[in-house]
This record gives C-alpha cells, structure tokens and sequence, in this order.
C-alpha cells in the first residue's frame, strides 16, 4: 500500500495548524502537466548544471499531478538517489513549495520535529522545486546526489530553462 497520499494529507493538516505563518501566502493553483518536451528542456538545463559542476546526481521531473515525466541518474551517482529525487520533486508539487521550506522547518527543531515523523520521506530536504508558467504550478524538478544546497541549484536551473 502507498502511504504517500496519507503522509501527504497529516503533512498538510499539521503544516495548517502549526506553521501557518511560514506558509500565509496563497499557494500557487495547479495548472496543466508540462509537456514532455518541456520536462526535456528542463532535464537539459538541469543535467549541464550538474556536470558543468561535477557533480553526480539524479535528476527528476514530475508533471503537476506528481507523476515521473523524466528520471536521470548520471554516472556514479548513488542508486538511493533515484527514490530521494522522486521525493523532492513529489514533494514540491504537492506542497506547492520549494522543499527547502520543509528543511529550514525542521532546521528549527522544537514542534517542527514532527514533520519527521509525518512523512518519513526525503521530500523534506531541500533539492525540490516546483515549475510555476503563467501563474499556474503545472510540474516539479527534484534532484539529489550532492547537498542539498547544490541539488537545489540544479533543480533551479532546470527550472529557470521553462521562464
């Protein structure tokens, strides 16, 4: 059985009650999933980033339901990646924020710790960003391999690809 949509709703429900100030701004509406061929023009983005850098990650893209459009593992990049990539740009779609949002939560600690134990998923690290195009959140890039600041890096640019 999938826990992901059940995570996905405490997450939601405990991020409503107890952060309501770090999230007050209305969330970004969901649009149409980006095209394959815009998830190519943002995975080519993303993946010159990350070898112009050397580093070696995996690389994600989902549409705006959170479904794989793309997945890239460059070479010698760590298998657990792929899952963790997933994550981060399954993530961002469903929160409608970049998942460093998530990171500096629990950076905080105190009650913030329990985003921990509600989602039990890498989509709390920093590395996913949603694709915004007219206003509408219509996918997301994730990436993971390096930390978590340079898979962010990497994610934005394949975003910044799709403006």
């Amino acid at each position: 059985m999938n826990k992901t949509p059940i995570r996905a709703l405490l997450l939601g429900a405990a991020l409503t009650l107890g952060s309501a100030q770090a999230f007050a701004q209305t969330p970004t509406p969901y649009g149409a999933p980006l095209t394959l061929e815009q998830a190519r023009k943002a995975m080519a983005a993303a993946e010159s980033e990350a070898l112009k850098n050397n580093w070696n990650v995996t690389i994600a893209i989902v549409d705006s339901g959170g479904h794989m459009v793309l997945l890239q593992r460059l070479e010698n990049t760590a298998y657990s990646s792929v899952e963790v990539a997933r994550e981060k740009a399954q993530g961002a779609v469903a929160f409608r924020r970049p998942t460093k949002a998530f990171q500096d939560l629990i950076a905080q600690g105190g009650v913030h710790l329990r985003l921990l134990n509600i989602t039990g998923d890498a989509g709390v690290l920093e590395g996913g960003v949603p694709i915004v195009t007219g206003g509408k959140m219509i996918g997301a890039v994730g990436v993971a391999g390096a930390t978590s600041q340079q898979d962010a890096q990497i994610a934005q640019a394949g975003v910044d690809a799709l403006k």
